[in-house]
């Protein structure tokens, strides 16, 4: 089969991540995957897929327009000129541009919902739009039950095109990574705590910050990543007083060597769809801390360890029982690998490609 996927970029997320890691597996299946991006930037993430051999083609060159119309006729034309079995597509305005141009093209489409929830379920308004962007999808894959769960009841249906698919990591690059030294070089002799997440509304680094507030001064914070709420964050750690003990590290490419030289990995939210970020956190043999909302809960449950929404007292808690107790530490650790292990992108790699087999009859 001959599958483009589309996205807004390739920059820092777990959707984008998941690019780069799924899409050469599901070309080892004989498919031909090519990747369609609205914002063309080369950034990491770009230069890792194609260095991959995933073709990669840029609607434009640097724009963080990606609600541009314009990109309504530029796929429409690429899809028409690739001949594509199935148009699979990540993100809402792939989302609605693809299904507003499949009315032009020939195509097959799938589409997978990322996020247990999102800002234009709250505008009611919006609901009969949503409902007719996803009646054009002939399959659509959530990548966590709750994710499914509440996607159904916003659009108040039980269609059996909806389904779920776990997300997955490539467990093994992490576990058998080795620590980084720039943590260290950074903040040497310290206890710390990383949390890898864009710096994007759904996210919650602004608690993690806080919880410093309730710890001893050799812990110190390391944020690896980057986006539109960057500067607040750094105007919250500078107005917290911990300006010298939260450092942020912007985009890399080192991930899993970066965790690894962490003693604390955390992932604050508001709301997640099964977040690549913590099944990878969880790879690496450290306690996997997170805050108890859809999306987290339920891979963190029974594992890692859970703490209130936006509670950053409880977050300190949490992380200074761990750094008193020895054994504590040991098995969170242990437990939050073998939990980790059960999200392995094989098996996520093997439910995609026999989706697409059905789309394909």
């Amino acid at each position: 089969m001959k599958i483009l996927h589309v996205i807004t970029s390739l920059h820092t997320g777990g959707a984008e991540k998941l690019m780069v890691d799924l899409l050469p597996i599901l070309s080892k299946y004989g498919n031909e995957l090519e990747l369609a991006i609205f914002d063309g930037r080369k950034t990491p993430f770009f230069k890792q897929l194609s260095a991959q051999g995933i073709p990669i083609h840029a609607l434009s060159s640097n724009s963080g327009k990606v609600y541009n119309p314009l990109h309504i006729f530029k796929l429409i034309r690429l899809i028409r000129k690739g001949k594509y079995d199935i148009v699979h597509t990540h993100n809402t305005a792939p989302q609605l541009f693809a299904a507003i141009g499949s009315m032009l093209f020939d195509a097959t489409l799938c589409t997978t919902e990322h996020n247990t929830s999102n800002r234009r379920r709250s505008w009611k308004w919006f609901a009969p739009f949503d409902r007719w962007m996803y009646n054009r999808y002939d399959k659509v894959i959530c990548i966590s039950q709750k994710a499914e769960e509440n996607l159904r009841t916003h659009l108040q249906t039980t269609d059996n095109r909806i389904l779920t698919i776990n997300n997955g990591v490539d467990v093994a690059r992490f576990t058998s990574a080795h620590a980084s030294p720039a943590l260290e070089a950074l903040a040497p002799e310290s206890k710390k705590i990383i949390m890898v997440a864009g710096f994007r509304w759904e996210k919650d680094q602004d608690t993690v910050i806080k919880a410093l507030r309730h710890m001893p001064d050799n812990f110190h914070l390391f944020l690896a990543g980057d986006g539109i709420r960057r500067k607040e964050l750094e105007n919250l750690a500078a107005s917290e007083a911990l300006g010298n003990r939260v450092h942020f590290l912007g985009i890399r490419s080192d991930i899993p060597e970066l965790l690894h030289a962490a003693d604390y990995i955390v992932m604050s939210s508001h709301f997640e769809g099964l977040s690549l970020s913590s099944v990878e956190g969880m790879s690496v043999g450290k306690p996997f801390i997170a805050s108890d909302v859809d999306g987290l809960r339920e891979v963190v449950t029974g594992a890692g360890v859970l703490f209130p929404h936006q509670d950053a007292q409880s977050l300190a808690n949490a992380i200074l029982q761990l750094d008193s107790d020895e054994n504590k530490y040991k098995s969170i650790a242990d437990s939050c690998l073998t939990r980790a292990k059960q999200f392995d992108i094989s098996a996520m790699a093997d439910a995609y490609n026999e989706c697409y087999k059905t789309l394909e009859l």
